[in-house]
Parts: C-alpha cells; sequence; structure tokens
C-alpha cells in the first residue's frame, strides 16, 4: 500500500514539472518571453503551485516507502530530480525579467537530493 502510495505521488509530482515547463515554454515563446503560459498564472504563483510539490512529493514518497523495495520508484525519483535539474539549467540560461532576482541553487540541491534519494532506492532495492 505504502509503494503504490509512493508511485502515485512521486507520478504527480512528474505530471506537475511537465505541466510547468510546458507553461514556461508557452510563456517565453509567447511576447518574447514577457507572456502568460496557457495557466493563468504568473511566475510566483507557477512555482509555488506547481514547483513547489513536484519538489516535495518525491521527498515524502522516498520516505513512505523506506522499508519497500523499488526500482521503479528509485527511477521515477531520480527523473523528478533531473526535470528539476533542467529547470535550473533552463532558469540559469535565460535572462530574468526586469526586477527579479532568481536563485537557481535553490532548484540544484533539491534536485540533487531527488536524485540521491532515488539513487539509494535502487540500491536497497538489488540488494
Amino acid at each position: 500500500m505504502a509503494l503504490k502510495a509512493s508511485l502515485v505521488l512521486t507520478g504527480i509530482a512528474i505530471g506537475l514539472l511537465v505541466l510547468y515547463g510546458a507553461d514556461v515554454a508557452a510563456s517565453m515563446s509567447s511576447d518574447g518571453g514577457k507572456g502568460d503560459g496557457f495557466l493563468p498564472l504568473d511566475d510566483m504563483q507557477r512555482g509555488m503551485g506547481l514547483g513547489g510539490p513536484a519538489i516535495i512529493l518525491p521527498i515524502i514518497a522516498f520516505f513512505i516507502s523506506l522499508r519497500e523495495s523499488s526500482k521503479g520508484l528509485g527511477g521515477m525519483i531520480i527523473i523528478s530530480g533531473v526535470l528539476i535539474l533542467i529547470g535550473g539549467l533552463a532558469m540559469v540560461g535565460t535572462p530574468a525579467p526586469e526586477g527579479v532576482d532568481r536563485n537557481p541553487a535553490m532548484l540544484f540541491a533539491p534536485g540533487i537530493i531527488q536524485i540521491v534519494l532515488g539513487a539509494i532506492k535502487i540500491k536497497k532495492s538489488s540488494n
């Protein structure tokens, strides 16, 4: 039961990250990056509503299923971490809007943590 819940939580996180990335891509392609994406959210709402849960859910999923082995869950947690790192790299590669101070380290740390947790889950599942 805990493993199923963990898989669902991590799947939701991956879905949120894909939705986040698609919305940012849509906003970057419209009006030279100054437009809104297909969701009626500004940058802060998008980050808190989509990015925040996407960072927290895989970590919760790891601890919920701590005693259960699952290479699939470990792989999903790693995918989530990689998507977060890609978002951080995209943030570094694009100029910030005027008056907005962005800190990509806020994304690199949770992304790396998720990758490490996923690797731990896979390693524990191999034994």
